[in-house]
C-alpha cells in the first residue's frame, strides 16, 4: 500500500480511520475508508478495518467480502482469521468458520478465544465431544474464562451431563455475575432438571443484567407456563417477540399460552403466521405446541424434525445388540408413573404382561411421588427404577448395561420429556407411544404404535417412524378403574335440576373459535341446555363467557368444573349428557373416561393423529355412529341427539352394556396385542431386518 497523507494534509488517511474507530465514531471511519477505496487504496490494513466495521454493524455479507480480501493478502494473520470465523458463524456457514479457526489455532495454537470461538461452533453443530474439549483447552489456556466456562457448560448439557454442566455455568457466573448469556444458561439447565421456580428467579437475573436478552424472556415464559401461570407466560412471550419474533419456538409457545387462555384475539392470523414459518422449515413452535393447531401430519412432521435437528442433532448412537434372552426384555421410560394419565392408562397393561416372556423395566425420571397408584406400579414391574437424579447419558448406560432390548418413551415431546435418553439410544429398538399423539421426527425412533383409524396406510408419509399397528384402539385402559355409584346431584356441580348438559373436559387449548361456534348454536337451539367446561385457569373461563356473550348465550350457561380425584371426576360425568370432543386435539383419556361411564362422545376426525383418537375409541365401544364426517355432521348429530331422549338413552345402555366386553376397555386382550406387537419387532432385529410397518390380524 503506497503512504497515506497525514490528517493534517486535509485528505483521507488510514491512521485518520483507526483513530475515528478507535474514538466510536463508525460512522466517521467508515467515511473515511469509502474514500480511500473511492481513490483506488488498497491493502491488508485497509481491508482489515473495513471488514471490521462491516462487522461492528451486522453487516456480515459485506464484512466476509473484506475480510476476504484480507486474507488473501496475509492467510496467516491470527485476528483476522479469528474475526472471520466469527462472522462466517453468524452467516450460519459454520464449517468455513471452522477452517478459518483451525488456521488460526494453527498459527497460534496458545489463543484462548481462538479455541472458545471453535467450541462455539462446534457446539451450533451439536459436536458436544469436540465442543467439549476446545473449551476445556481454552480454559486450560486461561482459568479465569468465563466465556469458555459458559461454553463448557453448553457442550456439558448437550452430552447429558446436566450436573456437570450447572456447575460449569455457575462457575461462569462466579466469574463474571454480569454474564446474561450464562445466567440463561444455567437457568435452561435448571429448567430441564424441572426446578421451575428456581429457574425462574436464574432467569429473572438475567433479565435485570440485559433486559434485551430474548433467551431470557423465552425462558421464563417456558418456565412460568410449566407452573401454569399462564398469564405470565404469555406476558413473558410477548416481550421476547418485542426482541425477536423469529427466536425458535417462539410464535407457537404464545399462541399455545393465548389458547390455554382462551384469548382468541388474532387467532387465524397468528395460526396462519405460526404454520407458514414451520412449512418454510422455520422452528416457530415446539412440537406439542402445534399439535392443537395443526390439521396435517405432515407440518407436525416437518415442525418435529426441524425441532430434533436443531435441540438434539439427528445423529442415533450405535446401541450393542443385547444377547437374547429366553425373555424380551422392554423397558418403559417416563416422568408420569405416578397418578397421572398415563399411569391410569397403562397400570394394568404392566400388570398383565406375560412375565414368562417379557422381562418388564421402568425407569422413571418424574416426580417421586408416594400416592396410591405408584404403590401399585411399582410391584406391577420387575425392575423399577427412580432415575430422576441421572443425566440422560447415565440412563441410556444404564438401560443398554441392563440388556434392554425394546426401549418404549411414553412421553414423547411432553412435559418434563427425556428425549436425550432415545438420543443416546437405550435400546438397539425405541418406541414412540401413547404420550405423544404424532411423530417425533426422530431417525433414532424406530416405530409409533397406532391402530389403521389413527393413520390409515395412505397416511404414513406424516410419521418418521414405522408404523407398529394395533388391531384395536391404540389406547389401552385399566379395567379396574373405579365405576362409581351415583353419590351426587346436579346441583353439586353448579348444573340446572333440568336441561341438557353438553360437556367438555378436555383442556382449554384444545377448544377453537370454530368448535366453540358450533357449541354455542347448540346451546341456543336447545332450551334450558348449558355446556360443562373443564376450568384449566380462571381467566379462560372468564374469556369463554365473553365469548359466549358474543354469540348471543347467556354467560351463565356455561358451567365450569374444577380438579378433581379420579373417583370423584368419574362420578360426575353420569350427569353430562352427551360429550362433545374437540378438533384438531380430540379428547384422549378424558374421553375414554367418558365412555367408561356410559357417556356417549360426538367427535369429527381429523388429518392428523391427535384429530382421530375420538374416532379411534368411540369405534373401539361398538358406537361408530358417534363418528361425524363433517362440522355440520357433527352439529347436526349433536342436536339430534339433545333432542331424542330415547334415541340418547339406549346408546348410553349400550355403552353400559359389557363394559369390560368391549374392546377398549379388555385389557388383558390389548396386552396380549401389544406383546405380539413387540415380539415382530424383535424377530425382524435378530433377523437383521430394518424397522418396517407391522400389522397384526385381528
Amino acid at each position: 500500500m503506497s503512504e497515506f497523507p497525514s490528517p493534517d494534509t486535509g485528505q483521507p488517511s488510514l491512521a485518520q480511520a483507526r483513530d475515528l474507530q478507535r474514538a466510536g465514531r463508525f460512522e466517521a471511519c467508515e467515511a473515511v475508508l469509502d474514500a480511500l477505496i473511492g481513490g483506488q487504496e488498497r491493502g491488508f490494513d485497509l481491508f482489515h478495518l473495513k471488514g471490521l466495521m462491516a462487522a461492528v454493524r451486522g453487516d456480515n455479507p459485506v464484512a466476509d467480502h473484506w475480510l476476504a480480501q484480507a486474507l488473501d493478502i496475509d492467510a496467516g494473520h491470527v485476528e483476522v482469521l479469528r474475526l472471520h470465523g466469527m462472522v462466517l458463524r453468524r452467516l450460519g456457514r459454520a464449517e468455513a468458520a471452522l477452517d478459518r479457526y483451525a488456521a488460526m489455532l494453527a498459527v497460534d495454537p496458545s489463543h484462548a478465544e481462538g479455541h472458545l470461538n471453535r467450541a462455539n461452533v462446534l457446539n451450533d453443530l451439536q459436536r458436544w465431544p469436540e465442543a467439549l474439549e476446545s473449551a476445556e483447552r481454552a480454559l486450560a489456556l486461561r482459568s479465569g474464562f468465563a466465556g469458555a466456562a459458559n461454553a463448557r457448560g453448553i457442550a456439558l448439557l448437550g452430552l447429558g451431563r446436566a450436573g456437570e454442566a450447572t456447575a460449569s455455568f455457575q462457575a461462569a457466573i462466579r466469574l463474571d455475575p454480569s454474564y446474561g448469556d450464562a445466567q440463561v444458561n444455567l437457568g435452561n439447565a435448571i429448567a430441564a432438571s424441572g426446578k421451575a421456580a428456581e429457574a425462574l428467579e436464574i432467569y429473572d437475573r438475567a433479565i435485570a443484567i440485559n433486559p434485551r436478552l430474548v433467551a431470557a424472556w423465552n425462558g421464563r415464559g417456558n418456565v412460568l407456563a410449566a407452573l401454569q401461570r399462564w398469564a405470565e407466560a404469555v406476558a413473558a412471550y410477548d416481550e421476547a417477540m418485542v426482541i425477536q419474533p423469529t427466536y425458535p419456538g417462539l410464535l407457537g409457545q404464545r399462541l399455545y399460552a393465548r389458547t390455554k387462555l382462551c384469548d382468541w384475539r388474532g387467532y387465524d392470523e397468528a395460526r396462519s403466521e405460526v404454520l407458514d414459518s414451520v412449512r418454510a422449515g422455520r422452528l416457530a413452535s415446539t412440537p406439542f405446541a402445534l399439535l392443537a393447531l395443526s390439521e396435517r401430519a405432515e407440518d407436525e412432521r416437518t415442525c418435529a424434525e426441524t425441532y430434533v435437528s436443531q435441540f438434539l442433532g439427528g445423529a442415533r448412537a450405535i446401541a450393542p445388540s443385547p444377547a437374547p434372552g429366553q425373555r424380551l426384555r422392554i423397558g418403559y421410560f417416563s416422568a408420569d408413573l405416578y397418578n397421572h394419565a398415563t399411569a391410569q392408562l397403562m397400570a394394568e397393561v404392566f400388570e398383565q404382561h406375560d412375565r414368562s416372556a417379557f422381562e418388564v423395566t421402568a425407569f422413571s425420571f418424574g416426580r417421586q411421588a408416594e400416592d396410591d397408584m405408584r404403590r401399585r406400579l411399582v410391584p406391577a414391574f420387575e425392575r423399577f427404577f427412580d432415575v430422576a437424579g441421572m443425566d440422560d447419558r447415565s440412563i441410556a448406560e444404564m438401560s443398554r448395561g441392563l440388556g434392554i432390548d425394546i426401549a418404549v418413551d411414553l412421553k414423547g415431546f411432553t412435559l418434563d420429556a427425556r428425549t436425550g435418553i432415545f438420543l443416546r439410544q437405550a435400546a438397539p429398538l425405541q418406541v414412540n407411544y401413547l404420550g405423544y399423539p404424532g411423530t417425533m421426527g426422530a431417525p433414532f425412533m424406530d416405530y409409533l404404535i397406532a391402530d389403521p383409524i389413527l393413520i390409515p396406510p395412505d397416511a404414513r408419509g406424516g410419521y418418521a417412524e414405522k408404523i407398529a399397528y394395533l388391531p384395536g384402539c391404540y389406547q389401552p385402559n385399566d379395567g379396574q378403574r373405579p365405576l362409581p355409584p351415583p353419590a351426587t346431584a346436579r346441583a353439586d356441580h353448579g348444573l340446572p335440576a333440568e336441561g341438557f348438559v353438553f360437556g367438555c373436559f378436555n383442556s382449554t387449548y384444545k377448544i377453537t373459535p370454530q368448535v366453540f361456534a358450533i357449541w354455542m348454536r347448540l346451546l341456543r337451539q336447545v332450551e334450558g341446555s348449558v355446556l360443562w367446561l373443564f376450568r384449566d385457569d380462571p381467566l379462560a373461563a372468564e374469556n369463554l363467557r365473553r365469548e359466549a356473550a358474543g354469540h348471543g348465550v347467556e354467560p351463565s350457561r356455561l358451567v365450569f368444573a374444577e380438579l378433581r380425584p379420579k373417583a370423584a371426576h368419574l362420578e360426575r360425568l353420569r350427569h353430562m349428557d352427551l360429550f362433545l370432543d374437540t378438533s384438531p386435539y380430540n379428547a384422549h383419556t378424558t374421553g375414554s373416561d367418558a365412555l367408561w361411564m356410559a357417556t356417549p362422545m360426538v367427535t369429527m376426525p381429523g388429518a392428523t393423529f391427535a384429530a382421530r383418537v375420538g374416532a379411534s375409541l368411540v369405534t373401539a365401544v361398538d358406537a361408530p355412529e358417534l363418528v361425524a364426517g363433517s362440522w355440520a355432521e357433527y352439529e347436526a348429530l349433536a342436536l339430534a341427539l339433545a333432542r331424542d331422549p330415547d334415541r340418547l338413552g339406549s346408546l348410553r345402555a349400550r355403552l353400559a352394556a359389557g363394559r369390560l366386553e368391549k374392546r377398549l376397555f379388555d385389557t388383558p386382550r390389548f396386552t396380549r396385542d401389544l406383546e405380539a406387537l413387540y415380539r415382530a419387532m424383535q424377530a425382524r432385529r435378530v433377523a437383521g431386518l430394518a424397522p418396517d410397518h407391522i400389522t397384526l390380524d385381528a
